[in-house]
C-alpha cells in the first residue's frame, strides 16, 4: 500500500482532514493543492468552490488554465477580472501547475504578498517543498492542503464516512479493513468500489466483509475489465462471451454495470472537457482531457485509442446510455433475462462500428 513519504510542516493540512471539516478552513487568496491523488484535489476543489462561488452565475466566475501553456500575463488578467454577476468572489484554477510555479516562482512570491481579494487563486502541483520561499509565504497567509493516500486508520475511518455519506449504505469496520488491503492505493477506485458495494446492498443497506470478499477484486473485477476492453475494441463475440461467462458465474449485474460504469463516465468526461475547451477557443488536446477525466497516466496510449475509435458522437451518449442501464436494471429489467438484456445491449453500442451505430 502506497504511503506518503515526504514531510510537511504544520502549515500543511492533510486533504482527508479538510474535507471532514471544510467549513473550519475557509478558503485563502491563495490555496495549494499538492501532491499525486487526483481523486482527493478533486473532492477538495469541490468544497472550496462550494464557498467561493456564489449564486446561480457561479459558473461566469471560474477560469480554468492548464499551467503547462500558461502565460503570467493571463492569469493577472484573470485575477484581475471582476465579478460582473453578484458580489461573491472570482475563482482561478492552475492545473498541472508544476512547470508554471517553476517559472514564475519570484511574481507568484509578490503576488501572495498582496494577492487581490477580489479573486482565489487555486494552484494544483504534484511537488510542493516546504523549504521554499514561496510555500512559506503561503503557510503565512494561505490554504495548502496535502493530497496523498492516507495511512490505513484513516484510509478505514474515511472509507466508512464516504459510504454512509455519498451512497446511503453502511460499511462495517471489519468490511472497511478488509477493502483497505484488497484495492489497490488509489482512492479513486475505493469509491468506485463503494458503489458497486453500497448498490448490491441496496439503500440503506449493510456491507459486511463476506459482500466484499464476493464483490471485489479477484478474477471477476479482472473479466469485467477485459469484457470491457474488447467491447472498446470492437470484438464484441468476445464481449458478450465474457459477459456470459461473469453472469453464469453468480456475478450481479448491477455489479458489472458498476465496475464499467467508470471507466466509461471518464471518457464521457473527457468528451466534455475538449467541448469545454473548444466553447472557451483554446487548444485542444485529447490526452490532457483524459488526464483531467482521471485516466492515469500507464492508460493514457490505450485509452486514447479506444476513445477515438469509439468517436465523439457515441462518447457523448455515455452518461445517457449508462443512466438508462442503471434505472433499467434497478426497475423493470432487473429480472436475470431482463438484466442480461440490459447490458448486452450496452455492450454491442460500445463496440458497433461508428458507421453500424448510426444506423
Amino acid at each position: 500500500m502506497a504511503k506518503s513519504s515526504d514531510k510537511t510542516s504544520s502549515k500543511a493540512l492533510d486533504a482527508l482532514d479538510f474535507l471532514a471539516h471544510p467549513g473550519k478552513h475557509p478558503p485563502a487568496a491563495v490555496c495549494v493543492l499538492f501532491g499525486d491523488d487526483s481523486f482527493l484535489k478533486r473532492l477538495v476543489l469541490g468544497e472550496l468552490k462550494q464557498v467561493v462561488l456564489e449564486g446561480e452565475d457561479a459558473e461566469f466566475s471560474t477560469r480554468v488554465f492548464d499551467g503547462r501553456e500558461l502565460e503570467l500575463r493571463d492569469l493577472r488578467d484573470a485575477l484581475a477580472t471582476r465579478n460582473l454577476f453578484g458580489g461573491g468572489r472570482h475563482l482561478v484554477i492552475v492545473d498541472e501547475a508544476d512547470p508554471f510555479v517553476s517559472n514564475n516562482r519570484q511574481d507568484l512570491e509578490d503576488y501572495v504578498k498582496q494577492p487581490r481579494t477580489g479573486s482565489v487563486l487555486v494552484l494544483d502541483v504534484k511537488q510542493w517543498a516546504s523549504n521554499t520561499k514561496l510555500y512559506k509565504l503561503v503557510a503565512e497567509s494561505g490554504l495548502q492542503i496535502e493530497c496523498r493516500f492516507p495511512p490505513p486508520a484513516k484510509l478505514q475511518k474515511w472509507l466508512i464516512a464516504r459510504t454512509q455519506k455519498e451512497h446511503g449504505a453502511t460499511l462495517e469496520p471489519a468490511a472497511a479493513e478488509r477493502l483497505a488491503e484488497t484495492v489497490e492505493s488509489e482512492l479513486g477506485l475505493y469509491d468506485q468500489e463503494l458503489a458497486k458495494l453500497a448498490a448490491i446492498a441496496g439503500q440503506g443497506g449493510t456491507i459486511d466483509v463476506k459482500l466484499v470478499d464476493e464483490a471485489v477484486g479477484g478474477w471477476r473485477a479482472k473479466s469485467a475489465w477485459d469484457m470491457l476492453d474488447a467491447a472498446l475494441e470492437g470484438n464484441t463475440t468476445t464481449a458478450l462471451m465474457q459477459l456470459d461467462h461473469l453472469l453464469l458465474s453468480g456475478e450481479v449485474p448491477i455489479a458489472i454495470l458498476a465496475q464499467i460504469g467508470a471507466n466509461l463516465r471518464r471518457l464521457a468526461a473527457a468528451v466534455r472537457i475538449i467541448a469545454e475547451m473548444e466553447a472557451a477557443r483554446k487548444t485542444t488536446n485529447l490526452r490532457y482531457a483524459l488526464e483531467r477525466a482521471g485516466v492515469k497516466p500507464f492508460l493514457l496510449g490505450k485509452v486514447e485509442g479506444q476513445l477515438r475509435r469509439l468517436g465523439r458522437p457515441r462518447a457523448a451518449q455515455l452518461y445517457r446510455w449508462l443512466l438508462a442501464a442503471d434505472l433499467a436494471l434497478k426497475g423493470s429489467s432487473s429480472s436475470p433475462a431482463r438484466s442480461r438484456l440490459v447490458l448486452e445491449e450496452l455492450i454491442v453500442r460500445i463496440s458497433a462500428t461508428p458507421a453500424t451505430a448510426r444506423r
